[in-house]
């Protein structure tokens, strides 16, 4: 049973960092293999993809608001992924979700809040 767990969220000030993780357990292949997605959803508004991040850890920003902020990496050994935020903007308020297919299925961890606010 695959299980996604995301963590690192919390109330930042504008101009703040956090770094998100991602911690896989129960894929069917090694986690590298696999390409782990980014989204967010803010209140009101569709699920997002910001960032993929390959098996061997090069990343790709899909929001251009978060290009030059955000950088995805990982750890293959111990299957986990991140996501280093910098320069927080209010609009990036949102749940943060991690995600996988595995086997044709897509996989989601529970969310982590991220609130920047002054």
């Amino acid at each position: 049973q695959v299980q996604l767990a995301e963590s690192g969220g919390g109330l930042v000030q504008p101009g703040g960092s956090l770094r998100l993780s991602c911690a896989a357990d129960g894929l069917t292949y090694s986690f590298s293999e696999y390409v782990i997605s980014w989204y967010r959803q803010a209140t009101g508004k569709q699920r997002e993809v910001i960032t993929t991040i390959t098996g061997s850890g090069d990343f790709t920003n899909f929001a251009n608001s978060v290009q030059g902020r955000f950088a995805g990496s990982r750890d293959n050994a111990e299957s986990v992924a991140y996501l280093q935020m910098n320069s927080l903007k209010s609009e990036d308020t949102a749940m943060y979700y991690c995600s996988v297919v595995d086997r044709g299925t897509r996989h989601w961890g529970q969310g982590t809040q991220v609130t920047v606010s002054s």
